[in-house]
């Protein structure tokens, strides 16, 4: 797996289910950001759902993630599950009589931000049942145990007893058979499910076991959906108003090699063609599974023009030791096809950096071929050696001061490219979802994020009933832009 869009991304932050909270800005004069940390609340506060007639009322339950997609998409079901238990949903901890922490593992800070969180919970709400669950819960489950703060560890391979669990330790009866399965049900009555974006897996687990990644222990081998469960799903979450799709995975390139006649290729052509579908967006790629035959279904408008394509290192040295499956030649060809193909396509990445091994040579490499891609945004890590993986028994380490120095570095490349994208966009037009309202200076401020993904923002409101519209390109300010919405009557 990649770090697709990680919290701990250091330039842009990912979109959650929700309208996020506010948080001071990472660029000074960004008019409207999302919080980078605890990411999405599934449900909005303030539903009234006590139950059902067929449902007991079991009490209130708050759920953030850390982490990728695949986690958010995780935290939906689980969310689902909870509602039909009879938990109602709310933002604050306070509130919560369970707290469930979707934890991630993936690096060192994260497992720090999870026992953070944990703690954090339980100082403001001493009485809550406190779940560390994720990754971070299914590799370390006897260390989350230890913390004081936790009550309840559930691992990933656990999750699906998740609810069960909860009411055991809560002294509760069990609850009937749950029917929402993989995340197919659709929102009780009175809860408010965001309108915003879904995310919808498709495939979990990776069997290619690169040097650096724990997630092949955390998630298990690859194992894909089958494609009619999935359109099912899309189509309960357009009927509750979504209106973008997000696929998410582990591997998605890989989806179907364990189904008869299934593929990536042909379960994007099945979604379009049997759901109605606004936008669908493909949340990462690997540069050797992209191909002119999946590139040619980006004609249909409604696949969004926004590709992340993991690259890691830009050093061939560094690449094979890492075990990718790419080499920089085979890197830049995709990226060279993706532009010719879907003109103004918004390509980020992620790099690891201070990867064992990585000299100043391979470094030097690295920075020059991120310079000569140019992508639209690049998510930074320092490398953090993980337990179990490979590369924590490899020699040569980088010390961290190089590894801070290099991040300094890297992260003014990112930051101009990130700037000369955008600025490239000025003046276009383009299709916008509009995710959240907010205060700001006494004025109302609408955010949301175009087809190739950037933030934008406007002192303007969209059409009423209109979560999708056309919008102008502006200014850049900070990490945003600033647009002007087009009314269908311009």
């Amino acid at each position: 797996m990649d770090f697709n869009l990680l919290n701990e991304s250091v330039l842009s932050a990912p979109s959650s289910l929700t309208a996020p909270t506010p948080s001071p800005s990472r660029a000074e004069g960004s008019p409207f950001c999302f919080s980078l940390d605890l990411a999405s609340v599934l449900f909005s506060q303030g539903s009234e759902h006590r139950g059902t007639e067929d449902t007991e009322y079991r009490g209130t339950v708050a759920i953030q993630t850390h982490g990728c997609k695949l986690n958010q998409a995780d935290s939906d079901v689980l969310a689902r599950r909870f509602a039909e238990a009879g938990y109602r949903l709310v933002e604050s901890v306070s509130e919560a009589d369970v707290f469930v922490l979707n934890t991630c593992t993936v690096t060192a800070t994260a497992d720090a931000k999870a026992r953070q969180a944990l703690r954090s919970a339980r100082r403001a709400n001493p009485r809550a049942l406190i779940v560390a669950a994720g990754c971070y819960a299914q590799r370390a489950a006897a260390e989350l145990a230890q913390l004081e703060a936790v009550s309840l560890v559930v691992g990933n391979v656990q999750k699906d007893q998740l609810v069960s669990l909860v009411l055991a330790a809560r002294g509760a009866s069990p609850p009937g058979p749950l029917s929402i399965g993989d995340g197919e049900g659709v929102a009780k009555p009175g809860m408010r499910l965001s309108r915003s974006r879904a995310m919808v897996k498709i495939q979990e687990g990776c069997n290619q076991v690169c040097a650096y990644c724990i997630v092949p222990r955390v998630r298990g081998r690859e194992r894909s959906i089958p494609p009619e469960t999935l359109v099912a799903q899309i189509n309960q979450r357009l009927a509750e108003g979504f209106q973008e799709v997000v696929l998410t995975g582990t591997q998605l390139g890989s989806y179907g090699f364990d189904i008869p006649g299934a593929s990536l290729l042909k379960l994007l052509q099945q979604i379009l063609a049997e759901t109605a579908l606004t936008r669908l967006r493909v949340s990462s790629l690997q540069a050797q599974e992209i191909s002119p035959q999946l590139l040619e279904l980006w004609q249909d408008l409604r696949l969004c023009p926004h590709f992340h394509v993991p690259l890691q290192s830009g050093s061939n040295r560094i690449l094979k030791r890492m075990h990718r499956r790419y080499d920089t030649a085979q890197f830049a060809s995709t990226v060279e096809l993706v532009r010719r193909t879907v003109p103004e396509a918004g390509i980020t990445t992620d790099l690891i950096l201070g990867f064992p091994g990585e000299g100043e040579m391979e470094f030097r490499e690295s920075r020059d071929f991120a310079e000569a891609m140019g992508f639209s945004d690049m998510h930074i890590f320092p490398y953090s050696a993980r337990p179990g993986t490979s590369a924590a028994h490899f020699g040569a380490p980088v010390p961290g001061p190089v590894k801070k120095e290099r991040t300094t570095v890297m992260l003014a490349v990112a930051r101009r490219h990130f700037e000369a994208f955008r600025r490239q966009q000025l003046g276009k037009t383009r299709t916008v979802l509009w995710e959240a309202a907010r205060e700001r200076a006494g004025a109302t401020v609408y955010g949301g994020l175009t087809d190739n993904y950037i933030r934008v923002y406007s002192d303007s409101p969209p059409e009423p009933d209109k979560r999708i519209s056309q919008a102008r390109l502006v200014e850049l300010v900070g990490d945003w832009i600033y647009v002007r919405p087009v009314t269908s009557h311009q």
